[in-house]
């Protein structure tokens, strides 16, 4: 490349270019590669796989949505060396990852040099089997392609046009004299300079003024083409004037007429738009693309939605786990006494049968926010209501997806902070209870430590005892060895209530997920005087110290098994498990009411199936409250719940070849 005499003053920084810098240039060199048209599942993961074969790879990222969390579908990959970089560019350009075919460039960060566009190109009328990298060896010839695109629709069919950069004006006028009206794949194509949206807008609201085509339909089958021509040579020089026909020359009720001028095509307009031909009003308008109208549809109707929208806002109930025989006047019914009602409905499938959800409109904000308030959770027959504001699908998408990936970075962090392989952090596994079947602190039905919480206390306390009070273990660590039913575990002495100490434990302080351990590794404090006496461990169990404490994932990676035997359940004990009714199960929140069942579900899976009781509850844990209380009122079904599970995890544990 030929360089410029130098100026007599300093020269400034040189700015970031396109294309990697020379070997003569002594500032840093740029080694960063922007990656596009990626497959929304495509991770870091799989593009390091890939651009680790060309060289050391520094750092790659994904860009997605703040929001979110979803692929953009671009991606940077910064190497080491910038020679990398341009193997990887040379190499990979256009190279298939997950069936798309990519495409890489160097990184601009500079977004005033990206904007300007300077050797930037338009290509049109382009044949359909011409993809990226057709496009870009075409057009190579004449000077260095910094990027190269066709566009394309949802389906990555090409819509006819796409784009070239060149580094330079001079290669851009270049391709254009040469490739301007010559044949591609046997379709002449238009080739000239990228004009911006802005101004290419412009140009077409200017166009728009000053119309002369117009677009006529609601024509009577029986107007001629004479008359038609007729009708409009009354208000200027009619250029051209068509009505269409079909196959068998019948008029399809609609026409076209240009004019000389704009002002005669304003006049006929103004005279002939929803006058009456033949019993039918006429339509006389501009004429416009398809597109055009589309776009114009679009936004109309989207208008008239968000009105909609506004227009209910705050007033509008949605409601579910409604019974099957409740209808429309029942519901109004039981939500009249909150205010005026506007509209009530049941939703229902085609055959008539009742979703289990509905809408209830008011006519004030305060009336719906009462009846929230009074509604939500409350008995209808033998179910608890949900009742909350409706809002759109989109925002209630995007509000789960957030709140997910709030938690998913939360665990995140505490994971890496506590040491946490990311293994094992989403697995789903359940925290077995402590000594006399009582949960262990601080943790919800899943495991996973809720940050800001207070440890709950046991909901079942053992008859004239103490629960003594258990250390939190480290986010998503297996639970401690003393917590599974059948193993000894000494009850700590109660004593006076100290600042910053338990709750069930009035001396200790509370353990956090991430603090320290105990001080000069302080064993833990001995019985108290009447503590009930420890347990020993089940025939064939193994002894405390020697367990594994993997056990207790439900996890393919993480399993050990003996070779997989005959399933044989004994049947569930009915021992000390205290019962669960569903007007307890309502009057407790979404993640109490998973941890209430675990509860008793593990406590009458243990007396049969002590090693496996964790992972079994984990597993039925995953299914509807509803079919969990069927489970805890049935023992033939639990029994076969159970059968099931074991059979699926000796199954695992076969085709893996581990223990469970």
């Amino acid at each position: 490349m030929v360089q410029p005499e130098p100026a007599p003053v300093p020269p400034p920084a040189p700015a970031p270019a396109y294309n990697p810098p020379q070997p003569s240039v002594t500032s840093s060199p740029s080694a960063s590669l922007y990656v596009g048209e990626l497959d929304p599942t495509v991770t870091e993961a799989m593009l390091f796989e890939i651009f680790n074969m060309i060289g050391p790879v520094a750092s790659i990222r994904v860009c997605r949505d703040a929001v979110t969390r979803r692929s953009l579908g671009y991606a940077y990959v910064n190497y080491l060396n910038t020679s990398d970089g341009e193997r990887a560019l040379e190499q990979l350009n256009y190279s298939l990852i997950k069936n798309r075919a990519c495409r890489i460039m160097w990184s601009q960060r500079d977004p005033a040099l990206r904007k300007t566009g300077q050797g930037n190109i338009f290509i049109k009328n382009l044949d359909e089997q011409i993809d990226n990298k057709a496009l870009h060896d075409t057009f190579a010839a004449f000077g260095n392609v910094l990027s190269c695109k066709v566009a394309t629709d949802e389906q990555g069919r090409s819509k006819g046009y796409g784009f070239v950069h060149y580094e330079t004006a001079e290669a851009a006028e270049t391709a254009i004299k040469a490739v301007n009206g010559m044949l591609l794949n046997d379709k002449k194509v238009y080739v000239g300079h990228h004009i911006s949206r802005k101004e290419r807008q412009s140009k077409l609201d200017e166009m728009k003024a000053q119309f002369t085509n117009l677009y006529i339909k609601n024509l009577d089958t029986s107007v001629t083409q004479e008359e038609f021509e007729e009708m409009f040579n009354r208000f200027g020089s009619v250029t051209s004037a068509v009505v269409q026909i079909d196959e068998a020359g019948n008029s399809k009720g609609f026409g076209f007429v240009n004019y000389e001028t704009h002002d005669e095509a304003q006049l006929a307009v103004d005279n002939l738009h929803d006058t009456d031909l033949r019993g039918k009003k006429l339509f006389v308008s501009r004429a416009q693309k398809k597109a055009e109208r589309e776009e114009e549809l679009r936004r109309s109707y989207e208008q008239a939605k968000m009105e909609k929208l506004s227009k209910y806002a705050g007033v509008n109930l949605y409601i579910k786990n409604l019974e099957d025989d409740v209808d429309d006047e029942k519901l109004r019914s039981e939500f009249e006494p909150f205010g005026t009602i506007t509209s009530c409905k049941v939703m229902r499938d085609e055959k008539g049968t009742s979703k289990g959800f509905g809408f209830v409109c008011f006519s004030s904000p305060d009336e719906a926010t009462k009846a929230v308030a009074e509604m939500n959770n409350k008995m209808i027959g033998s179910k608890p209501l949900y009742v909350s504001l409706a809002q759109r699908r989109e925002v209630r998408r995007q509000q789960l997806e957030s709140q997910i990936a709030q938690r998913n970075q939360i665990r995140m962090q505490q994971a890496a902070a506590a040491g946490i392989p990311s293994g094992y952090i989403n697995g789903p596994l359940y925290y077995p209870p402590g000594p006399n079947g009582f949960p262990p602190q601080g943790r919800n039905m899943m495991g996973y430590g809720q940050p800001g919480m207070i440890p709950p206390r046991p909901r079942y306390p053992p008859a004239g005892g103490q629960v003594p009070g258990m250390p939190i273990p480290p986010y998503g660590a297996p639970p401690p060895q003393y917590g599974m039913p059948g193993y000894p575990r000494a009850p700590r002495a109660p004593s006076a209530r100290g600042p910053g100490s338990s709750p069930t434990n009035p001396t200790a302080p509370i353990p956090r997920a991430n603090g320290p351990p105990p001080a000069n590794g302080a064993p833990r404090p001995g019985p108290p005087q009447g503590a009930p006496a420890a347990r020993p461990p089940p025939a064939g169990a193994p002894a405390p110290g020697n367990r594994n404490q993997q056990t207790y994932k439900l996890n393919p990676q993480t399993r050990n098994v003996a070779p997989p035997a005959p399933v044989q359940v004994a049947p569930v004990s009915q021992t000390d498990v205290p019962s669960l009714t569903t007007a307890a199960l309502a009057s407790a929140s979404p993640m109490e009411q998973k941890q209430m069942l675990g509860e008793v579900i593990y406590m009458k899976i243990a007396p049969s199936q002590p090693e496996l009781a964790g992972k079994i509850t984990g597993m039925l844990l995953e299914m509807d409250n509803a079919e969990l209380l069927h489970l805890l009122e049935s023992n033939e079904a639990m029994n076969a719940k159970v059968t099931e599970a074991i059979t699926v995890l000796q199954d695992f544990a076969k085709d893996d070849g581990v223990p469970i």
